[in-house]
């Protein structure tokens, strides 16, 4: 027997996304179904689903985030924009919304036809890592964990970066086993100004953007630069979005990470799985 869902299509800065209301909490999907509803040949289409749930607490939504292959991770910066504009329209919250997710309490705030997420703080953190690729590549790179994991190299041309090439093989290398990290290629454009190209775990390809992968390359650009806050990222979808942060040193420690860009309304259906 089919299940017939009601759906909201949205993206924010190309990075798009499935959004399903399960406020009652009487959905239960699986991996399979999951994969189907963001295939973009026999389903919607989109990078990840969004799901919102309401628990028992004094922060009683939750968004939980499934990856197109199905599997549920942490956190999606992108996503979490996204899911700030979803919710406050079905509860008809204006200003600042608080909501849970496994990488821990996120505040979104509207900005008009912009949506700011304060993130929570990151851990993780490791600069100028070499990484032995495979007998003829060496790489050096930096990685930290904004909510999901994060590899952050920095290229001369982002235009011919090998981005699935290197990034599948970066993805699953041992060093980051065994869940595997996302992967970002950055270019320097100016000192507070960035391009990035992401691919990004259980998409298995590149995205058009990656919010959290925005906000790891904007924190070890600065680590290693000193560049100020904010730093402000193009996307490969052509957005900019802007990062914000505070840093204090001996002991480290990186507070009010704030990403800020759209998050917009696609279409929304029903689709029968």
């Amino acid at each position: 027997m089919s299940l017939s869902l009601n759906f909201v299509k949205m993206n924010g800065a190309g990075n798009d996304f499935v959004m399903l209301d399960n406020r009652s909490g009487n959905l239960h999907l699986t991996e399979q179904q999951i994969n189907l509803l963001c295939d973009r040949h026999r389903g919607i289409g989109a990078d990840g689903l969004l799901v919102l749930e309401i628990v028992k607490n004094e922060t009683p939504y939750r968004m939980r985030y499934y990856n197109a292959d199905g599997i549920e991770v942490e956190m999606c910066g992108n996503g979490a924009r996204c899911f700030t504009q979803y919710l406050a329209q079905l509860e008809k919250i204006s200003g600042q919304i608080a909501f849970q997710t496994q990488a821990g309490l996120i505040q979104g705030t509207l900005q008009g036809n912009q949506v700011q997420i304060l993130m929570s703080a990151p851990f993780d953190l490791q600069l100028n890592k070499l990484l032995l690729l495979d007998s003829a590549q060496e790489l050096e790179l930096h990685s930290i964990n904004t909510g999901v994991p994060h590899a952050v190299l920095f290229v001369n041309d982002l235009e011919i970066a090998p981005v699935v090439e290197r990034g599948r093989k970066t993805r699953h290398h041992a060093h980051f086993a065994p869940a595997g990290t996302n992967v970002n290629f950055v270019q320097i454009k100016e000192p507070q100004l960035l391009a990035i190209r992401t691919y990004e775990r259980g998409v298995e390809d590149e995205t058009l953007a990656c919010g959290t992968g925005v906000v790891a390359s904007a924190l070890i650009h600065h680590l290693l630069s000193g560049a100020p806050s904010p730093i402000f990222v193009i996307t490969q979808g052509g957005d900019k979005l802007q990062v914000d942060f505070q840093v204090t040193k001996e002991p480290l420690q990186i507070t009010q990470v704030a990403l800020t860009g759209p998050a917009d309304f696609v279409f929304s259906g029903t689709i029968s799985i």
